[in-house]
């Protein structure tokens, strides 16, 4: 019986990906650990290692192909008693096996066919909608007491009080997922989604038509629920930073034997990650009909890449030093651009910060990151006419907005939040205590 390789999940959200890249071929020998292909999620290029041995017999899935579905099988392996060869041969029979998986809808109301009589007795009674009800279904999709869903489906079903038994999954093998929980909840089906999407454009104008890649798809889609599904309020406050660049200025002659150079940015993101300590109503989440209340501060730090944006995490930042923050910082920002971060190094945080003042951008609106309740987002520190100890005098001055997710967090707490933000940022000591 050949092995087979199957599409992985390589996040907890992750439902489909792009096979960028095979690194073996038909008729290489593979070991436990081998790297066998380069699979693209929509953060990060990641590699995907073979779990059993033997001989690649037949690739199923062509490198470059886009949207393969979790649980797709991509090729097979021929073990030990198998040949190979006769494995390929017979390897067409395969792609109608890989096909089936992807027309799981289709195959689904196949397995239904238990109950024929209410089908058979439809027609000859009148009362056609009795029999005709499709609510029973749903019931055979957990087999066992073992139900397929993906881990973001049940955490939708869990927060929404669905139970996964009624739900008829239509994803590979029937697999439940996110658009399942969804219909099942009485939410808009997912047919009506394309509403939302961009309209297609027929225009004369010269132009290049490029194909948006995973990471760009996805940002478009999480932006656009964000939109529409979160009301956000803005807060903005002025802050000074004199005393913040002094402290800094001071800290990197310390720190320079050991190779540590210290960013606005690694203060602000301590700074952030304090203020939320001290003002626990705004380092939350809402989670259906929940809140959840974070005891620490991950800050989820924006960061531009090839193709899109993605968001390392600072776990802890609140307990970190700030040469801790500064290593790791410039580390995830590296492997981000690099494409090498793994899922637990961008996916979660319970809140972010977003700066832009680097390119000269004195204030701006950061769009939330769900499931974070808040996002900061920082301007330009630039010399202005400011008041200082009851006189005008020239500061150097920087515009930071707090979004907040307003079902969760009040203005009144934003407003406190902002304040602590402001006060540790203009006496910088205070986060080092």
């Amino acid at each position: 019986m050949p092995i087979e390789l199957k599409m992985p999940a390589l996040s907890p959200t992750m439902e489909e990906g792009t096979l960028a890249k095979w690194l073996v071929k038909e008729g290489d020998t593979v070991a436990s650990g081998d790297i066998l292909a380069e699979i693209e999620t929509d953060k990060a290029t990641m590699e995907f290692e073979a779990v059993d041995e033997g001989t690649i017999a037949k690739i199923l899935v062509a490198e470059g192909t886009d949207e393969v579905k979790v649980g797709t099988v991509i090729a097979l392996i021929a073990g030990e008693d198998e040949d190979a060869k006769d494995l390929a041969a017979g390897g067409s029979k395969q792609p109608e096996h890989a096909a089936a998986a992807k027309a799981a809808p289709a195959a689904a109301p196949k397995a239904d066919p238990v109950p024929p009589p209410a089908k058979a007795e439809a027609p000859k009674v009148d009362a056609a909608p009795p029999p005709q009800r499709p609510a029973p279904q749903p019931q055979p999709s957990a087999k066992g007491d073992r139900v397929k869903a993906s881990p973001l489906a049940r955490r939708l079903a869990e927060a929404q009080g669905i139970d996964l038994g009624a739900v008829s999954g239509s994803g590979p093998g029937g697999r439940i997922v996110k658009a399942d929980i969804e219909g099942a909840g009485g939410k808009a089906p997912a047919k009506e989604a394309p509403a939302a999407a961009p309209a297609v454009i027929d225009t004369e104008i010269p132009h290049e038509a490029v194909k948006l890649s995973n990471m760009r798809k996805t940002i478009a889609r999480r932006l656009t629920e964000a939109k529409q599904t979160i009301p956000h309020i803005y807060l903005t406050v002025d802050i000074q930073l004199d005393a913040l660049l002094k402290l800094r200025g001071e800290l990197n002659k310390g720190l320079e034997s050991r190779g540590v150079k210290l960013s606005v940015n690694d203060l602000l993101i301590k700074a952030l990650a304090v203020a939320l300590i001290e003002v626990p109503e705004c380092n939350v989440s809402l989670s259906g009909d929940q809140l959840l209340q974070y005891s620490r501060a991950d800050i989820s730090v924006a960061v531009s890449i090839p193709g899109g944006l993605i968001t390392p995490i600072v776990a802890s930042a609140d307990s970190k030093s700030l040469s801790v923050i500064s290593k790791e910082m410039a580390e995830l920002a590296a492997r981000a651009k690099e494409g090498k971060l793994q899922p637990h190094e961008y996916q979660g945080g319970t809140a972010s910060i977003s700066n832009m003042g680097m390119f000269g951008i004195k204030a701006f609106d950061a769009v939330i990151n769900p499931p974070q309740g808040m996002i900061m987002a920082i301007g330009a520190g630039e010399k202005r006419p400011y008041v200082v100890n009851d006189s005008l005098q020239i500061a150097t001055v920087m515009s930071a907005t707090g979004s907040f997710d307003h079902r969760a967090i009040d203005g009144a707490d934003g407003a406190r939040l902002m304040q602590a933000f402001k006060r540790l940022v203009e006496n910088p000591l205070g986060m080092l205590a």
